[in-house]
């Protein structure tokens, strides 16, 4: 009980309570003592009566967590900083903190709490939240809702293979939906998300959480009030973000502590809704505020913070409270807007948001709807219930801090928190619309909000249920509405003054941010949920209100067209509004079609086509139209005509509607043809280059408003739309409608010379071109009417392939597939692979090296081409006009590839899908006299050659009468043609409307209004006549048109008078109105180029039929005369079985016959007639005489044709020829076919090498002042030392166990052995015993071209002064081969000599090897005098300099003392090393494959070494030292080396690398060099290594075996050839080495290096042979270069005979019968065995004191095998999982860009600032230190490899191809990748050659920031 007490005491202490005031306890006793408190709280609180442990708690917390303390210091934190008063505000809070942990966990520790908190998680639902930049999964193939997305933990658990799943990377953030039925099937949850049943989770004990109950409240409010507490309303002109992110940040770690509870589980979070819904706590708390001031001012903060939140703002006044109830008006009253946009209200609104964007507006008025009282609960202040209602409101207020978010998502998994947190979101809507508004972070602010509501309303269950008891669709309705409010501006479309319509204005940051997302991407969703798309398409009140919102975005983004001067500033709004109507019209459009797929849903579609039309009817209203679109204007916009079309498409499709039922009347289908049309003439105009001032903004109208993301809510809706108008209105009027409309009336006369009052004559031909290849499309498309969906894929995929082969996603791509992404039409579906793998073939990627990298490609099948290549559909779907023409030369090649045609065939004619029956009546435009009278004069005036027309419109003109008898009335019999309707019969044209008949009938006189001076004007005019094509139907009926003598009226009068009379009758005005309107009501506006002619009246005699111009066309097309000649004649079965493919393909004298057989198929009296004008074969109509001056403008444009045309033709030559060049003369990349270009030429009669210069052309010897170079690039390699001796490639690691460890790498052995050299060894004489450059050595490549030296500097003085930005730095000597272009940075000078020489020296001498040594010796001591101060020494030293600076001086400097002579000495004979060595890789490491191979024939090695040899001359070695004498002399005393004890010893002579030796020996001989004494060297060489080989030999075996050889060798050791015999030698080795120490260290840890397999003599023999093969090797190179001499092809296993004796250490004499024995090579300068001891003696003083590191000397690792970059794993996911998480070694941190080194399989932050060392960024450091400035980087976020070469870098491509062959570049398809290994051949190729600089050509400058 005591206990108790002093507890009790203790608490009351520590609440300050009536004890007198204590001593602070130290904080230990403080923590004790907090749980103390904290356990008798919980003790108390759990007796049935609480009520005192309830008071007592309060009383606590209410001091712990008071407000006061922290924010009071946080008001003022920056004084109370700068004091260092009472530790800031961070102390006291986290007090508060810590004693919250206490008390949850009631006396325990707070972790043993979470733990058992924990084990009562149901987790069924995993909802890990996660923020922008995430690495997420989704899979189509388990997902419901398209959103669905899963961690990557999730998906890796569960199984989806074969599904259809992409990795992605998360925009906005998300959360996992693992284990949420609603949104994804069950089958895809993974093992731990599996449904659990809840039985088997334990109840969870009521007194675990009690003290959670009460804590928790008063922690929330304590949040509640800081967050208040530090929000000031923004003054209107200072951002408060520092503000807001201050209090964020003091709030940090309360807001954590809250997302930690929610991790606990679900039993905590069960607590947290309590908390927070709980509305009776809420009320408590927030009221009972009591005096506290502080508590009071906090309140008043909120007051006021809530006051701005409602929609209406307090200065608004209601204006025109109009109450006119609407018909069937919803739980929104929607008041103001039944009779819309009458009530528009000029108000001048006041919130803050119109300061900012008005500056731009300049005199645009803002308009603003009026707010008339729409639902009163949406627009009024916000009323907070619960703490969740204010913590959200605060959230939205600090506009949406990522914890904030991260802790309200974190609750989801709770349920009834879900439903709780989606009705607040719903009830702050508005709120969160209007601070968006107001943000100046709208990005970020955006990505949050749809961050939470995708997780809310992606739920159809949900969804449905806040639409129903929240009003969601009203409040999102009327928010977007309300939000573009603030935007209007007046419509300048058609009446500018007096228009009505209010238009978004596109420049606002509203529309050009996207600001309005968010809202719209919500509208979508939660359309796409069928249950509540029915609400909204039921609800007449919302799609009033919706189309209200609709026709805001109709007519925005007007352009007008300048006339005069190019606008000066190009405004880029129309991105904006595409953006704009695209999301905020068409997707939901999109979204609501879906849902109207059956019968069933005829109701809803009759509503929207119902308000579409009201809303359209207003439109016409406001915008004061009455029958002429405003002239030189157009807008892309007019969603409501789409929103109309799509649904009667949908109606007609998929409903079964009657069409007409939904139809409104002729006038109104009049005026609906007017906008849309006028956009299609608009195009046309815009690609005749008559926006051209309008700037380049306008063509991209013109292509966005065609381009694949648009075309189906764009151009589709329109051409169906015209489609419709057209089969139901009268086929003259919409024909003639649409020539009017092109500005192409005038041109259609037969007169050969016409003004036209409305288009310059340079734009005629286009413009006419446009028209009727218009009309094609129109009559030829069938994507709405009939086609189905599968026909509809498949044409469009055919029309992509066609204008160029195409990867798989480049086809999902271009496809558009159903906007709205939950339509359904997924890509990837199972009928977009069918369709694919039926009209496709796929092409699997290809690799030349070099070629660039090709991905997999599909392209047409051959049957594709035949039957289905669909030019129209082409033409619809090209956003550049150069894909027609591409998709025409590949059906050319096609056809000529297949022997189907030879010449340049005509786009095909294609059979159409039959047309739905509602939409026959469009067939009547092809049967209306209209047409056949255009038709009749443009094949007349083609036939004529009048000028502006081309080929295309002849073909378009051919394409028409196809499709006219292709569809023509069955019930036009042969008989009855003659008859014709009464009211037809006062035509002079033709007689009926029927095509088929009209073809036949002969037009004899036309009369046509010319200008007087025109060959045309006849003065006697004949009587019987017909008006000319224009003056169309009913002119013999008005004559007084005719004499009108007026200009502007005369040509157009006819057609347009025609569409005048019929818009008035059907307009019912009276006729004296209608006699007003012939004229052009907006003549003042159209400008009229030219100045008028004078018009006449003449007669033109015709006597033509449109058959007998067809077949006069014929003869003019082939160029024959009579060359028609009726095929039926001969074969009358053509006539039955008319579909032959003799005619599918072809040109146009193939269309006319196609066209002849038809019409003659159609009618028999065409086919008599037919035959009766081919037998009179009129000889065709000589063109009239034109005079010189008309013949001018006449063939300008087609002289300028066929310039553009031969000047084609000359660059297509050009470039071939160039390209012919470049294969022959450099072929960089596939060295296999190349011309050799020797460099020595080889004939003996010429006495010196020749060189042409590839600069100034001459050729000529090199010479001492003028010397010649060869262009050569010299780099530093590190590729060499990558050589392991495993023929296994290291994999790349891709765990934490696989580690890449460099020891066993070739440059580190050699690392290893020259410091042990130098640890025991002279240092001089170390630098003698082996070679460098296996880490950064020097590679010398050229491309085998010479310049003289003089040319080339001043080449590189002209690239210094050339500004234009190159790939490369002249500043470091960089230039590209003037010839070839190959990256090149020095000149090597070719040393004068001649070849004549050489063969003199190759000739063998008798001496013997003995004289010969002596001399080689005596050669060798005499000193190397520089040649004398000439040009060429000069170069020769300063390419010296440049080989030592390609280099690092860490890879040149290996010497003790710095700069010692040895150092360069080493240095020069390494780099031939080097290259010598390289060339055997490039060779594939051995010399069987023999010749002159691909490396040798641009080999520079023969110049290097002239150039070597010269310097290294300078330096000789004193005679002392000379290894030579060593190799060739016995020394007499032997004990004389031993004498100096004190100085280091000489390196022996057996630890010598015996190629280095050979180096040495032969670059220090004066040059030109003898064969012999090259060979000699070489045998002496072989000995020493021959013994090496022994000794070797004898240390790696064990003791038994060596006693037994040293036996049976010296049995034998007295016969004839004991010196050529292996078994003797060796046995003699032994025998000496055994005097040392060498062998005596075998302990027994020894054995384990002894191999356990017997020694046979073969064995032997093939290790003896196989240490010596590499030194052979590169001596044959050696050879081959100097004598240029070919080495021999053998096979691997006598590769060593073969080399020996080629490089004559064979004896002549000698049999091969026997086995091959190495040691027959053997040629001692002295007896055998006493050099031999000589040289073991060495060793042996040696081993006396350094047993072990002598045994390690001996051994020489000497059989490398190739070098290999690391094996990668097959799948790159597996790469990616590893390293994108994966933290950097140095910084410890996850970097942004991860990098691994392919070469050694570093991992690296790319850029990554946090590494960078002395300014170089963490790659470039690593590509020098691994790859001596070389590196290969796979960049882990992109897939794709960088190539680092110098201070370059290039993108080199992707190794991982997609299942289609295609590269992902940034992973954005996030599609599996798997290695492609050709590509990882072709790169790992370009590494070990060193031609990266050569193949790849995008370089660029990386300024160390890689």
């Amino acid at each position: 009980m005591a206990a108790a007490a002093a507890a009790a005491a203790a608490a009351a202490a520590a609440v300050g309570g009536p004890q007198s005031p204590q001593p602070e306890l130290p904080a230990a006793g403080l923590a004790l003592d907090k749980a103390a408190t904290a356990a008798h709280l919980k003790a108390a609180l759990s007796r049935p009566d609480n009520r005192a442990g309830a008071e007592e708690l309060q009383a606590l917390l209410e001091r712990v967590l008071s407000a006061e303390r922290p924010l009071a210091a946080a008001a003022d934190s920056e004084e109370a900083a700068a004091a260092g008063g009472g530790g800031g505000p961070g102390a006291a809070e986290e007090e508060a903190l810590e004693w919250c942990k206490c008390l949850l966990a009631g006396g325990g520790g707070y972790d043993e709490f979470c733990a058992a908190v924990r084990a009562y998680d149901p987790a069924a639902l995993c909802g890990l939240v996660w923020t922008a930049n995430f690495v997420a999964y989704r899979c189509r193939t388990c997902g419901i809702s398209p959103c669905m997305s899963l961690c990557a933990e999730c998906f890796h658990q569960g199984d989806h293979t074969g599904h259809d799943f992409n990795m992605f990377r998360s925009q906005a953030g998300g959360a996992c939906d693992c284990g949420d039925s609603n949104v994804m099937r069950e089958s895809g949850f993974c093992k731990r998300h599996q449904i659990k049943s809840s039985s088997n989770i334990p109840c969870v004990p009521k007194d675990l959480l009690m003290m959670s109950e009460f804590v928790l409240p008063r922690f929330i409010f304590c949040l509640i009030q800081y967050l208040r507490e530090g929000y000031n309303e923004p003054a209107a002109d200072v951002p408060s973000e520092k503000d807001l992110n201050k209090v964020l940040q003091l709030l940090e770690p309360q807001i954590s502590f809250l997302e930690d509870l929610t991790k606990m589980g679900g039993a905590m979070r069960s607590v947290l809704t309590q908390v927070l819904t709980n509305q009776q706590n809420y009320k408590d708390l927030t009221s009972g505020l009591g005096e506290n001031a502080c508590a009071k001012k906090s309140h008043e903060k909120y007051l006021i913070a809530l006051k701005s939140s409602g929609l209406t703002y307090p200065e608004d006044k209601l204006v025109y409270g109009i109450q006119e109830p609407s018909a069937g008006t919803s739980t929104l009253a929607v008041q103001g807007f039944a009779g819309a946009t009458g009530t528009l209200g000029q108000l001048d609104s006041s919130d803050e948001e119109d300061q900012d964007g008005s500056q731009g507006l300049g005199k645009r008025k803002r308009v603003k709807l009026s707010s008339s009282t729409k639902d009163q609960s949406i627009m009024d202040v916000l009323k907070h219930k619960s703490f969740l209602e204010e913590l959200l409101f605060w959230t939205i207020k600090y506009e949406f801090p990522q914890k904030m978010v991260t802790f309200l998502l974190n609750m989801l998994p709770d349920q009834e928190y879900k439903v709780a947190f989606t009705k607040t979101f719903v009830q702050h809507y508005a709120f969160i619309m209007k601070t968006l508004k107001k943000s100046h972070e709208s990005d970020t602010m955006s990505n949050r909000i749809v961050h939470i509501s995708v997780q809310l309303f992606s739920n159809e269950e949900l969804a449905r249920q806040v639409t129903e008891e929240c009003q969601l669709l009203d409040i999102m309705v009327t928010v977007l509405l309300y939000m573009m409010e603030s935007c209007l501006i007046k419509s300048e479309l058609q009446d500018e003054e007096n228009s009505l319509h209010v238009v978004v204005n596109c420049g606002e940051a509203l529309l050009k941010n996207n600001t309005y997302w968010p809202l719209v991407s919500d509208f979508i969703n939660i359309l796409s949920h069928q249950s509540v798309a029915k609400r909204f398409l039921e609800d007449h009140g919302l799609l009033v209100t919706w189309m209200n919102f609709v026709s805001f975005f109709q007519g925005m983004n007007l352009n007008k067209r300048e006339l005069n001067e190019h606008v000066e500033f190009e405004s880029q709004t129309y991105y904006a509004a595409f953006a704009a109507e695209l999301e905020a019209c068409a997707q939901p459009m999109w979204g609501l079609l879906s849902h109207c797929k059956v019968r069933e849903t005829q109701e809803y579609t009759r509503n929207v086509v119902r308000y579409c039309i009201e809303a359209l009817q207003d439109w016409f209203d406001a915008i004061n139209f009455v029958d002429e679109p405003a002239p030189n204007q157009v807008t892309f916009h007019l969603p409501l005509h789409r929103y109309y079309a799509m649904f009667l498409s949908k109606a007609v499709k998929c409903q079964e509607l009657d069409l007409d039922s939904v139809l409104p009347d002729q006038e109104m289908l009049m005026k609906l043809m007017i906008h849309p049309l006028q956009i299609q003439a608009s195009l046309a105009e815009i690609h005749s280059n008559m926006w051209v001032r309008n700037g380049l903004q306008i063509k991209g109208q013109a292509m966005t408003y065609v381009q694949s993301h648009f075309c189906n809510s764009m151009i589709d809706p329109d051409i169906y739309l015209l489609q419709v108008c057209a089969s139901r209105l009268d086929p003259d009027y919409f024909i003639s409608s649409v020539f009017e409309r092109f500005k192409v009336v005038d041109l259609l006369t037969m007169a050969s010379q016409h003004q036209n009052t409305v288009l310059d004559a340079e734009h005629e031909r286009s413009m006419l071109e446009g028209a009727l290849t218009f009309l094609v499309i129109l009559l030829s498309l069938r994507l709405h009417l009939g086609m189905s969906d599968d026909e509809i894929l498949r044409a469009e995929m055919v029309a992509q392939l066609c204008m160029n082969d195409r990867t798989h996603s480049s086809l999902l791509d271009l496809i558009p597939e159903n906007p709205n992404p939950k339509s359904g039409i997924i890509p990837g579906s199972y009928s977009f692979e069918s369709v694919l793998s039926a009209v496709a073939d796929f092409k699997a990627p290809v690799f030349e090296p070099g070629g660039s990298m090709q991905q997999g490609m599909y392209t047409p099948k051959a049957e594709v081409w035949n039957q289905e290549f669909d030019p129209v559909m082409v033409i619809l779907r090209t956003v550049y006009r150069r894909d027609v023409q591409s998709a025409m030369d590949r059906y050319t090649a096609f056809l000529k590839q297949s022997g189907k045609f030879p010449g340049n065939p005509w786009p095909p004619y294609k059979k159409r899908t039959p047309l739905h029956p509602s939409y026959k009546g469009l067939m009547r435009l092809l049967h209306c006299k209209t047409l056949h009278i255009v038709l009749f004069t443009l094949l007349y005036k083609i036939l004529m050659d009048h000028q502006n027309l081309s080929e295309h419109v002849l073909c378009m003109v051919l394409y028409l009468i196809e499709l006219g008898l292709e569809n023509s009335s069955d019930d036009e019999s042969d008989e009855e043609a003659s008859v014709c309707g009464p009211e037809r019969c006062h035509d002079s044209w033709f007689p009926g409307s029927n095509l088929v008949s009209n073809m036949r009938h002969f037009i004899n006189y036309v009369r046509v209004r010319v200008p007087e001076t025109a060959p045309e004007v006849k003065r006697d005019s004949s009587a019987s006549t017909s008006s000319d094509g224009l003056s169309s139907l009913h002119s013999s009926r008005r004559p007084k048109v005719l004499q009108r003598e007026n200009s502007g009226t005369a040509q157009v009068f006819s057609l347009v008078a025609e569409r005048r009379k019929k818009f008035q009758e059907i307009i019912n005005r009276s006729n004296s109105e209608a006699n007003q309107m012939v004229r052009p009501k907006t003549s003042s506006k159209w400008s009229v180029p030219g100045s008028a002619l004078h018009l006449t009246t003449a007669i033109l005699e015709i006597k033509e039929s449109i058959l007998s111009l067809l077949i006069k066309l014929h003869h003019k097309l082939s160029g024959k005369q009579n060359s028609y000649y009726p095929p039926w004649l001969d074969d009358i079965e053509i006539l039955i079985q008319p579909e032959i493919p003799k005619y599918s393909h072809g040109d146009g004298i193939t269309a006319v016959e196609r066209i002849l057989l038809k019409a003659a198929l159609q009618s028999r009296m065409n086919k008599r007639i037919i035959e009766e004008i081919c037998r009179k074969v009129t000889p065709p109509v000589p063109p009239k005489k034109i005079t010189t001056a008309e013949k001018k403008t006449l063939d300008k444009e087609e002289r300028r044709q066929k310039a553009r045309e031969r000047q084609q033709k000359l660059l297509a030559e050009f470039a071939s020829r160039q390209k012919s060049f470049m294969e022959t003369a450099m072929d960089v990349d596939s060295p296999e076919n190349d011309i050799p270009m020797e460099i020595t030429a080889a004939e003996p009669q010429v006495s010196e090498a020749v060189y042409d210069c590839v600069i100034c052309g001459q050729s000529g010897p090199s010479s001492e002042d003028r010397p010649t170079g060869l262009v050569v690039l010299l780099q530093a390699s590190s590729v060499l030392g990558q050589c392991r001796d495993n023929v296994e490639p290291k994999k790349l690691p891709i765990t934490e166990k696989e580690q890449i460890y460099p020891w066993d790498t070739c440059a580190a052995v050699h690392d290893v052995r020259l410091s042990l050299l130098q640890r025991y060894f002279k240092d001089s004489s170390c630098l003698l015993a082996v070679s460098i450059g296996w880490e950064g050595g020097v590679y010398v490549q050229t491309c085998g071209h010479t310049l003289h030296i003089d040319c080339h500097k001043s080449y590189m003085e002209s690239l210094r002064n050339d500004q234009v930005l190159q790939g490369f730095s002249v500043d470091k000597g960089e230039f590209t081969c003037p010839l070839c272009r190959q990256f090149a940075n020095s000149v090597l000078p070719c040393y004068p000599g001649s070849n004549v020489e050489n063969n003199l020296w190759q000739r063998p001498s008798n001496k013997s090897i003995q004289d010969l040594i002596k001399e080689v010796e005596e050669l060798q001591g005499r000193p190397g005098a520089f040649p004398s101060e000439t040009n060429l020494s000069k170069e020769m030293e300063s390419v010296m300099k440049d080989i030592k600076n390609t280099t690092q001086k860490k890879y040149r400097d290996y010497s003790k003392t710095p700069g010692s002579p040895d150092n360069d000495f080493l240095f020069m004979y390494s780099v031939a090393r080097t290259n010598l060595e390289l060339e055997l890789i490039h060779r594939g490491g051995n010399l069987c494959s023999g010749g002159a191979s691909t490396a040798g024939k641009r080999s520079c090695l023969n110049q290097l070494f002239l150039v070597l040899a010269l310097h290294m001359r300078l330096y000789s070695i004193d005679s002392e030292y000379n290894p030579w004498r060593k190799l060739t002399q016995l020394v007499e005393e032997m004990n004389s080396q031993l004498g100096n004890e004190e100085q280091q010893p000489e390196v022996p002579i057996l630890y010598h690398d015996v190629t280095s030796l050979l180096l040495i020996q032969i670059l220090m001989m004066p040059q030109p060099l003898r064969k012999d004494h090259f060979t000699c060297i070489v045998k002496v060489l072989f000995t020493l290594l021959y013994t090496q080989a022994l000794a070797a030999l004898s240390v790696k075996c064990n003791e038994e075996d060596r006693s037994a050889w040293k036996h049976t060798g010296a049995l034998k050791k007295n016969t004839c050839d004991a010196e050529k015999s292996y078994e003797v030698l060796l046995s003699f080795v032994i025998s000496e080495l055994s005097k040392g120490k060498l062998y005596h260290e075998e302990g027994t840890q020894e054995c384990a290096m002894v191999s356990p397999i017997a020694w046979s003599p073969e064995s032997m023999e093939k290790y003896l042979q196989d240490f010596c093969l590499p030194f052979l090797r590169i001596t044959s190179l050696l050879q081959h270069h100097i004598f240029g001499e070919d080495l021999p092809s053998c096979q691997e296993e006598e590769e060593f005979s073969v080399l020996s004796s080629c490089l004559g250490l064979l004896p002549t004499f000698y049999q091969t019968e026997h086995p091959f024995i190495s040691a027959s090579c053997l040629d001692w300068p002295v007896p055998a065995f006493d050099i031999i001891s000589q040289w073991c003696f060495e060793i042996n003083s040696f081993t006396e004191r350094h047993a072990e590191q002598g045994k390690a000397l001996l051994i020489q690792e000497s059989r490398w095998k190739l070098p290999h970059l690391l094996q990668l794993p097959e799948n790159y996911n597996t790469i990616f999982q590893y390293y994108h998480r994966k933290t950097c070694s140095v910084c410890t941190k996850v970097p942004k860009d991860p990098a691994v080194c392919l070469v050694c399989g570093t991992f690296v932050c790319l850029k990554g600032l946090c590494c960078k060392q002395q300014s170089y960024c963490e790659c470039v450091l690593h590509s020098q230190n691994c790859g001596a400035g070389t590196g290969i980087f796979l960049l882990i976020n992109a897939s794709v490899i960088i190539i680092i070469r110098g201070h370059r870098f290039c993108l080199w491509g992707s190794v991982y191809l997609d299942a289609h062959g295609e590269e992902d570049r940034d992973l954005r398809r996030g599609k599996p990748l798997y290695i492609c290994k050709e590509r990882y051949k072709v790169l790992e190729q370009q590494w070990i050659s060193h031609t990266f600089d050569h193949i790849n050509k995008r370089w660029g400058p990386h300024y160390n920031g890689l």
